[in-house]
């Protein structure tokens, strides 16, 4: 058991902070027509490292997704937002997006590298 008080502890977490771009689709036809062009800018996000993580969200046990999230890598809110904004789908109107800011504190990450067949395991 900690000895440690509530402000000693939160004063050794993370603290990063993060935007969290969660999208609603806004019109139906052209999503696929877009798909390409969302995932490439995506991929580039993730490489020049401004991307953590994106994917779907698919609500109460759903198998379609209802929504995405994109999490990136951003000094404020105006450079968050210009991120969202160059994104395909919301440049087209296709998709809305609202923008919050999310402050890591916990959790962890797991990374293998096996260096016999080149791989990686994220868990």
């Amino acid at each position: 058991m900690t000895t440690k008080t509530p402000e000693e502890l939160y004063a050794t977490m993370l603290r990063q902070s993060l935007w969290v771009i969660t999208t609603r689709p806004a019109r139906g036809p052209g999503m696929q027509d877009l798909l390409p062009a969302h995932l490439d800018y995506q991929i580039a996000m993730e490489r020049e490292g401004t991307l953590f993580g994106a994917g779907p969200i698919f609500e109460d046990g759903g198998t379609t997704p209802t929504g995405g999230m994109i999490i990136v890598r951003a000094p404020d809110e105006a450079e968050a937002r210009a991120l969202a904004d160059a994104d395909p789908f919301h440049a087209a109107g296709l998709r809305q997006y609202s923008l919050h800011r999310w402050m890591l504190n916990e959790g962890a990450m797991t990374v293998t590298v096996r260096y016999s067949d080149q791989t990686a395991v994220i868990g």
